[in-house]
């Protein structure tokens, strides 16, 4: 299709198709937003909670809540709420450090999915403004028939054809905006249900140490260190 086809199109579909063209370059910015927001969130969050676990098998809470306060991934908000709560109920060995976690942990895949909603609205309505914008359009064909025979012309079929065809343009485009948006939205619906699994497992795993060790629980043992035997030597 040339340059020029796509400019008669474009001056056919009018506003109708114009709203499309938005649409589509609205999805295309809230997924391109969306990829930056989310790479490397998993890594981050893992890496993360291995060095949190691992000061607090130890039992350095300070330590373990030092690496949440430096770190960038998102599960140090998670982990930054336990160590607050933790702080408000020393007395009671930690009591609601979980529920605590958990509102924090919601409250971050609240922002994690943010935006997307876009996504579904431009994927749902976009091919009823297409079929909108085609039934316009056809409408104006059957009318510029009409007139056309009020004024003594033939009326003929192919110009009707023609301007029906050229409406359909607006249905095209819709479902193409709509398959677009919908693909960007399964995408990171799928992708967010991984992150927040594995979030909701860091947590789980989290406040399970964090209690244990406000609870005064016993450190893990020393691995044993073998002796050579001095016969050997």
């Amino acid at each position: 299709m040339s340059l020029n086809e796509i400019l008669h199109y474009l001056r056919l579909g009018g506003v109708t198709l114009a709203l499309l063209l938005l649409a589509s370059v609205a999805a295309l910015i809230v997924a391109v937003e969306r990829i930056i927001t989310l790479w490397g969130v998993s890594e981050r969050s893992r890496l993360l909670g291995e060095t949190v676990s691992k000061h607090l098998l130890r039992g350095d809470i300070a330590a373990a809540r030092t690496a949440a306060e430096r770190s960038d991934a998102v599960a140090a908000d998670i982990f930054l709420a336990g160590f607050d709560r933790l702080e408000r109920s020393r007395t009671s060995g930690g009591s609601g450090v979980d529920a605590a976690v958990e509102r924090e942990r919601a409250q971050v895949g609240l922002k994690l999915r943010r935006n997307l909603w876009m996504l579904a609205t431009i994927g749902s309505i976009s091919p009823f403004v297409g079929l909108f914008g085609t039934v316009a359009g056809i409408m104006r064909s059957f009318k510029d028939l009409g007139l056309d025979v009020e004024a003594g012309g033939t009326g003929g079929s192919a110009a009707v054809m023609t301007g029906i065809s050229e409406a359909l343009v607006a249905t095209a485009v819709g479902i193409l905006v709509a398959v677009q948006a919908m693909v960007f939205y399964n995408y990171f619906q799928a992708r967010l249900s991984r992150v927040l699994v594995e979030l909701r497992l860091l947590g789980d795993e989290f406040v399970e140490l964090l209690k244990e060790r406000a609870s005064g629980a016993p450190l893990p043992p020393e691995p044993a260190v073998a002796h050579p035997d001095p016969k050997l030597a």
